[in-house]
């Protein structure tokens, strides 16, 4: 029986790639470093994904990957500018953006009250608050699992633990992993993270990736929509 839904923030509800792009076009031009080219994009998504890899594996820290990640971008576009100035625009930019992922908004006013729903999600506490106040949904999630605040990140057992300890800290009826749901774009930190746990998982899917035999999917989805009929 199916009682806690676990969201991951960026890329399932909340759109980083489109905010990505927004402020690459804005930032270009307030730092006149050049116009902003479509693939330039495909450059941050490979970077970002790296860095971010590292961090899952613990062989680098968020405070670390603020430092270096903009000189790298620039590096491989063969662009001079200040990566660390960059990032903190970045940073302040990302702070009050809320675009909708299709069908988000949609998807927790129809799960609401059906199950417990969380956020779990790597970043910045503040910011990822932020980002849920101003998007209007952050009232339907009744308790915020993000990774700053917690100590620890997805996909390692402890972000997990401590989500199911929390959890059962506010149920009167004892939670076990197996009836929670993890609802997310990463088959590392969302799917192989939930999956290893004992959790049930959803992977939001929109480009069709292909999903290694080794990550068993309760759930493979390419659109929000599709969860509202198997829920």
């Amino acid at each position: 029986m199916l009682k806690v839904i676990l969201f991951d923030i960026d890329n399932t509800i909340l759109s980083f790639d489109e905010y990505v792009k927004e402020s690459m076009k804005n930032g270009f031009n307030k730092f006149g470093i050049g116009v902003y080219k479509e693939e330039m994009f495909d450059v941050f998504t490979k970077v970002n994904n790296n860095l971010w890899h590292a961090i899952e594996k613990g062989e680098l820290n968020f405070a670390k990957l603020q430092k270096i990640r903009w000189n790298m971008i620039f590096e491989r576009l063969g662009i001079t500018a200040d990566g660390e100035a960059f990032e903190k625009y970045f940073r302040e930019y990302l702070f009050n953006s809320a675009i909708h992922v299709d069908g988000a908004v949609e998807l927790l006013k129809y799960l609401y009250g059906k199950y417990v729903l969380c956020v779990a999600s790597n970043g910045p506490y503040l910011q990822q608050v932020n980002r849920l106040k101003v998007g209007g949904i952050l009232p339907y999630f009744s308790d915020l699992f993000i990774s700053e605040e917690m100590g620890c990140a997805k996909p390692s057992k402890e972000f997990f633990a401590t989500c199911i300890e929390r959890l059962n800290s506010k149920s009167e009826e004892k939670i076990l992993p197996c009836e929670v749901m993890i609802i997310g774009d990463s088959l590392t930190s969302d799917m192989l993270g939930g999956m290893q746990f004992g959790m049930q998982t959803c992977f939001y899917n929109p480009n069709s990736k292909l999903v290694p035999e080794e990550i068993d999917l309760t759930y493979n989805v390419t659109s929000l929509k599709e969860i509202k009929d198997i829920l």
